[in-house]
């Protein structure tokens, strides 16, 4: 009998003490993930910013004797959203389908200007390129703005103004689009830019176009409603 009980309190400790060994390995695996999957962000973020400060590097060490001064106008004349205003201001003369791109065009414009600068670069504060250190030529300068780098406020606009206009007025997508896109090109060029700021501003224009047009639509349903 002794023997019996012995050997069955025996078999219930070391089942306790297995047990309570695998718990304490399990919750120290939980404990571990939250860490390993930062970790893992931080290393794709990292490899992120390595492959944008080398797409950077390429361009600023690729000569382009004949494409700088154009790019450099274009950056300077893409400042305050000055070429979208412009073309703005032509479609607006014309009744109808253009002046209709012109307003949900320009609505685009504010709703990519206000997001880039009073939440995106405020929250991500990154900092402008070194272009002295990367070697970009002189000749491509503008003036490096004082704002964070993150995102490209003029690559917000000009893809916010393309796709609302466009949307509207089918036949303006594939100029505007190609404007959009040498605009945001232009900016990594000049080397106020890395090409990742570049990319979110055209995901900011995106959307800013299409919550203008939703926007739009909605005025536009509530004033058929009120008729």
């Amino acid at each position: 009998m002794s023997d019996e009980s012995t050997s069955g309190e025996t078999t219930r400790g070391g089942s306790g003490a297995y047990d309570s060994v695998s718990g304490l390995r399990t919750a120290a695996r939980l404990r571990d993930r939250p860490r390993a999957a930062v970790s893992a962000v931080q290393a794709v973020l990292h490899d992120l910013r390595t492959v944008d400060g080398a797409v950077y590097g390429a361009v600023a060490a690729t000569p382009t004797p004949a494409l700088d001064a154009g790019l450099r106008r274009l950056s300077n004349a893409a400042d305050h959203s000055k070429i979208s205003f412009a073309v703005a201001a032509g479609l607006a003369l014309f009744p109808g389908r253009p002046r209709r791109a012109a307003v949900v065009g320009l609505g685009a414009i504010a709703i990519a200007s206000a997001t880039a600068n009073l939440l995106g670069k405020r929250l991500v504060r990154r900092p402008r390129p070194d272009r002295e250190a990367a070697r970009v030529v002189v000749g491509r300068y503008v003036p490096m703005p004082e704002s964070a780098s993150f995102p490209s406020g003029h690559t917000a606009s000009a893809v916010a103004f393309a796709t609302a206009a466009g949307v509207v007025l089918p036949p303006a997508v594939v100029p505007l689009g190609l404007l959009a896109s040498a605009v945001g090109y232009s900016r990594i060029h000049t080397g106020v830019h890395y090409p990742g700021d570049v990319a979110a501003g055209a995901v900011l224009g995106l959307a800013s176009g299409a919550a203008s047009l939703a926007v739009g639509a909605s005025l536009a349903h509530a004033r058929g409603k009120t008729l």
